[in-house]
């Protein structure tokens, strides 16, 4: 149980709206501008370019002009180690956390889904780098570092972790190569990922370790593991519904109880 005097000192580190900012512009319109200018450019961007076949020939420059309209912003707002791109213990330790998020996930893939060819020749580097820079870390600065910091000075850190968690829960259900089925679980799944994200955003300081992990986390299910394409709709469902009450868990344990928890 917490006493009335821990439970202020969270309530004061979850809602720090004392965070040392390098604009005047007030937050509200801040949050705005976070939030639509980075996806009204990338979706201007897609819409302008032509649609190529190749699914990441496709999402490639859109998620490249999310991630570099949102480092832009991020860097003339907060500067770098506010947004989140911190390394050395932070760093670590966010890669710590994500495993937690990786593991469980890759088990089930060998669990429910048919793996239908072990990796994808020549084509395994590229998918990499792929999911690394335009999957991970353009779609994370955005969400964990832009949205997440401009949120946590509104609101507070969990407000932070959660808006920002299903913020990147819906890109990825949208825009993610690994999004095969349009079911509410597919959807669930995502935005509970995002979440988790969030919780390990907050309690590390980071989102490079995350970033990482989330290239390997796809890289390892979906290209290393190549499933049927597509993949059986209830399969899919399985492996969702069951990653999900892991996920649950796992926000459980690494959900913030004293203040030295919040790390925004």
């Amino acid at each position: 149980m917490f006493t009335n005097s821990s439970c202020a000192k969270i309530r004061r580190m979850s809602n720090p709206n004392t965070l040392p900012c390098k604009t005047t512009l007030p937050i509200l319109p801040r949050l705005f501008i976070a939030i639509a200018l980075p996806l009204a450019l990338a979706l201007t961007v897609g819409a302008l370019l032509p649609q190529p076949a190749d699914v990441q020939l496709t999402f490639a420059p859109v998620l490249a002009a999310l991630g570099l309209a949102s480092w832009f912003i991020g860097l003339f707002w907060y500067g770098l180690p506010q947004m989140g791109l911190r390394g050395k213990r932070p760093l670590f330790s966010s890669i710590g956390f994500a495993t937690l998020a990786w593991v469980p996930f890759l088990l089930f893939r060998f669990v429910f889904v048919v793996m239908a060819a072990f990796g994808r020749g020549s084509l395994a580097g590229q998918a990499f780098f792929y999911l690394l820079l335009f999957e991970a870390f353009a779609v994370q600065v955005w969400t964990f570092g832009l949205v997440f910091r401009t949120l946590a000075e509104w609101r507070g850190g969990l407000t932070a972790a959660f808006g920002s968690g299903i913020l990147f829960g819906m890109a990825a259900y949208f825009f993610f190569q690994e999004s095969f089925s349009g079911s509410l679980s597919s959807l669930l799944y995502f935005m509970v990922w995002g979440i988790v994200y969030g919780i390990i955003r907050l309690r590390s300081g980071s989102l490079l370790g995350i970033v990482l992990v989330q290239a390997l986390h796809s890289f390892t299910a979906w290209t290393v593991l190549y499933p049927q394409m597509p993949p059986d709709t209830a399969q899919l469902q399985n492996l969702y519904l069951a990653t999900t009450a892991v996920y649950l868990l796992v926000i459980w344990r690494l959900w913030p109880k004293e203040e030295g928890d919040y790390r925004v």
